[in-house]
């Protein structure tokens, strides 16, 4: 299993089984060392920090790297221990221990009227079971994460939503959503022939919310071999989960390829590759496509693939409006699993603001026999290259739950199959959600199906009772070939009338 897919599955684990406090009632966790903070102070320190050479942060003890999987979940934090959970802030704080994928301990501290306090690290806050391990205790340790709650339905209850922990990764959900996906700072040399880099937020400072406070601001330091950085989340949670980003960086070395607002999630099977896997479930995913809205605003859907081969696509663009990967199937009968709740999980979608400039949504697809390895990284790559001292900053929105609201009529199901009657060949079908564009029938529509390797029939459009939308069909011959582009989009008087689905079929 990878470092990425470790850090994914372990916080996506913690964030499903660690209890959820029911109320507010304890003292806050202990804090030491106070001293003024602004966001500015946080710039000025990735600043500094780029201007020296990079040393890794030490490790906790060697026993607390030594746990197993199973042993690290015999301590867990109480919940009603909880930071500020004596107190009448809108908001709770749990703490994750440090140890198995989690080698080096983060600093945290709060933030009330402009002093930073550095919460001290208390084991005695953990419960355990009887079969958790002695461990030693010494200066290096610290917490490797933390969870925030706050009251997202029921008066007095507060609820957990978002979760930073492991190098720079962060993932949150909706209130109707279960943990999924996640996103991350940055990516560094992702699909990189020379290995990826993962830079760590390795300091937070959290804004201490007043009472009633609906928002929570959470600043982090990101430290790494080839880039530091300064960040600004400003969260606000509710039936989606927004976030805005801000961030500083600063080049340490040359920068050729960096990823701003990456992704992470798993795409195991679907109708595409379901005759891989023996497997009661019709699809097992955290996320099915990606999709685009490109600076000249056409919308693209971009199924996503479990390749038997590492697979990269790129999106030329210029100043994209948005990008991002979404869960579409929505009904339990979609996964048949009762205990995963794929269909629950949340999509993510990535508004830039200002110019990015020109670059490319990349896509990362990397080959994956189980579930629990998130094979899929969707980032925005810049075509420019930094030099070392360069400063870059940038800002965006983060929205996870339900997809964007956006005019083109969505692709809600794509499925792939042998041609029928022993034809050679195979066949694409498309599901279009319903949509008012449709309301004339079928036959008002027009389908443009292509291909840059092979010739495609001109595909068939019917009508789909059972979704009230429509259904494009079509079939190809790859003959000898490995892998095809296709493209395919549905138009109605000359123009537009649906997404831009895109696809690469692989043998």
């Amino acid at each position: 299993m990878s470092t990425v897919t470790r850090r994914a599955f372990l916080t996506m684990a913690l964030a499903s089984t660690a209890p959820i406090a029911l109320g507010a009632f304890a003292a806050p966790a202990r804090a030491t060392g106070l001293s003024a903070f602004s966001q500015d102070m946080v710039v000025a320190m990735a600043r500094d920090l780029a201007g020296q050479d990079y040393t890794p942060r030490p490790s906790v003890p060697q026993d607390w790297l030594n746990l197993t999987y199973e042993e690290y979940q015999t301590r867990w934090f109480r919940s009603h221990d909880a930071l500020w959970s004596k107190t009448p802030r809108s908001y709770n704080v749990d703490f994750f221990l440090p140890g198995l994928y989690f080698p080096r301990p983060i600093e945290i501290n709060t933030v009330i009227d402009g002093v930073a306090e550095k919460v001290a690290f208390d084991l005695s806050l953990f419960d355990k079971t009887d079969m958790a391990p002695d461990l030693s205790l010494d200066d290096t340790l610290g917490y490797s994460g933390f969870r925030l709650r706050t009251e997202l339905k029921e008066p007095g209850k507060k609820n957990e939503f978002c979760v930073f922990q492991g190098a720079s990764y962060f993932r949150a959900i909706g209130s109707n959503n279960n943990y999924g996906l996640s996103a991350r700072g940055l990516a560094v040399k992702t699909a990189d022939p020379a290995g990826e880099e993962f830079p760590e937020f390795t300091k937070f400072w959290l804004e201490a919310p007043v009472p009633g406070q609906k928002n929570m601001v959470v600043h982090a330091l990101m430290d790494s071999p080839s880039v530091t950085g300064a960040y600004r989340f400003d969260i606000l949670p509710g039936q989606d989960t927004v976030m805005e980003v801000e961030a500083t960086l600063f080049a340490r070395e040359e920068l050729d390829n960096i990823g701003l607002g990456p992704l992470t999630s798993m795409f195991l099977y679907d109708q595409t590759n379901r005759d891989r896997f023996d497997d009661f479930r019709p699809a097992v995913h955290d996320s099915d496509g990606l999709l685009v809205v490109n600076g000249n605003g056409e919308t693209l859907w971009r199924p996503l693939a479990n390749p038997t081969k590492l697979q990269l696509s790129s999106f030329v663009d210029e100043t994209p409006r948005g990008f991002g990967l979404m869960q579409r199937p929505r009904l339990l009968s979609d996964y048949e699993d009762f205990e995963a709740h794929y269909h629950k999980r949340p999509s993510l979608w990535v508004e830039p603001k200002g110019d990015w400039g020109k670059g490319s949504v990349t896509l990362v697809e990397i080959p994956a026999d189980k579930e629990i390895y998130d094979n899929i990284v969707a980032y925005w790559r810049p075509r420019d290259t930094y030099a070392p001292g360069a400063e870059i900053s940038i800002a965006y929105r983060l929205t996870w739950g339900a997809d964007p609201e956006l005019a083109a009529p969505r692709v809600i199901n794509t499925a792939s199959g042998a041609r029928i009657f022993g034809d050679p060949g195979r066949i694409m079908t498309i599901d279009f959600a319903a949509h008012p564009l449709f309301a004339d029938g079928a036959d008002m529509l027009t389908a443009h199906v292509s291909s840059p390797h092979v010739e495609t029939s001109a595909g068939v459009l019917q009508d789909n009772p059972e979704t009230g939308g429509v259904r494009l069909a079509f079939s190809f011959d790859p003959g000898e070939r490995d892998h095809v582009e296709l493209r395919a989009e549905l138009r109605k008087d000359g123009e537009p009338a649906s997404e831009v689905w895109l696809y690469r079929w692989t043998r």
